[in-house]
């Protein structure tokens, strides 16, 4: 039960592709058992009983017309497979693959070191978890080499690979004991055999490459006086700003129409207090020459009802003396 030996070496795959379902298949049996064209034929093999068992099942018509589409059920066009070829393709080795969460694979929750291997699934990429000599790895190929695992970082790994939503399975059996390194199968193209410490020397080397590479980029950065973090803040500052300087502008424009319109309504209500004065001065004035005129009108009357009284007596006087001298 405890795997592979291949004389102390591991074998580890780089990431062709999308064929991650393949890399996943042979790290767990430890050597370049299958290719890409093995997988496919798995694939079209379980389309074929599929289609036929939903014809022999009387299954829904629209269902088994699915079922005969070209479309495969199992691969699809970039080379992703289904969980069912991986578990085909393990049985060929007398290996069952089982749900984590199942009841029978109870005993790998409470204590997942006394087992040998895990495949997890998420989002169309594969990679398996496997001890190999005693020692677990991650055989992840999207990794240069296999990652060294500690049994106890194992259950807190598979942990919070579950929480992130990662699905596991149990692979159980008589795993293979070796493989011949030496045959002309021994590598297909992105296979690799790595000794536990040219593996930890490349893990090593790869970490301190993308550290430097992040080093570097900060270090891009900071020799620009903002950083994208401090550009975007400094725009939304800047749109802040703004919008508060539109904002006072619209209220000092505000108050200046305001204030306007108030010295606009002070200065019509006090020419309107100067007209109404200037009018009843106007109207004063025009009354106080009315009367002047109308004194002048009583006054002329009066002079001419004298002289006329005075010219009726001089008549008058005349007459009398006229009288007299006859």
């Amino acid at each position: 039960m405890e795997g592979a030996s291949n004389g102390g070496m591991l074998y580890h795959e780089v990431q062709e592709s999308k064929l991650c379902a393949v890399h996943c298949v042979n790290t767990v049996l430890q050597g370049p058992f299958f290719s890409e064209f093995d997988l496919a034929a798995l694939a079209y093999d379980l389309d074929r009983k599929e289609r036929q068992m939903m014809l022999e099942g009387g299954g829904v018509v629209s269902s088994a017309g699915d079922f005969n589409s070209q479309e495969s059920h199992n691969v699809s066009l970039d080379g992703d497979f289904s969980i069912q070829v991986l578990q085909k393709a393990l049985e060929v080795w007398d290996l069952q693959v089982i749900p984590l969460d199942c009841p029978v694979a109870e005993p790998a929750q409470i204590d997942p070191e006394l087992e040998n291997a895990f495949i997890c699934h998420l989002h169309d990429h594969w990679f398996c978890i496997r001890k190999v000599n005693g020692e677990w790895y991650n055989f992840d190929s999207l990794y240069v080499a296999p990652q060294n695992l500690s049994r106890f970082y194992l259950s807190a790994y598979l942990d919070s690979l579950k929480g992130d939503g990662w699905s596991i399975f149990l692979v159980r059996g008589n795993f293979p004991k070796e493989f011949p390194i030496l045959s002309s199968e021994a590598s297909n193209g992105y296979g690799q055999w790595l000794s536990p410490g040219d593996a930890e020397r490349i893990t090593k080397s790869s970490n301190s490459i993308q550290a430097s590479q992040a080093t570097n980029q900060l270090a891009r950065e900071s020799s620009n006086p903002y950083s994208i973090e401090d550009a975007e803040m400094l725009s939304e500052m800047e749109d802040e700003d703004l919008k508060a300087a539109i904002a006072a502008s619209l209220m000092d424009s505000s108050s200046t129409m305001a204030s306007t319109e108030s010295n606009t309504t002070q200065n019509e209500d006090q020419n309107a207090k100067e007209m109404d004065s200037s009018s009843v001065i106007a109207s004063d004035e025009s009354n106080t020459m009315q009367n002047d005129q109308n004194g002048k009108e009583v006054d002329s009357s009066s002079t001419i009802a004298s002289d006329e009284s005075n010219t009726t007596q001089n008549d008058q006087n005349a007459k009398k003396d006229t009288a007299r001298s006859q």
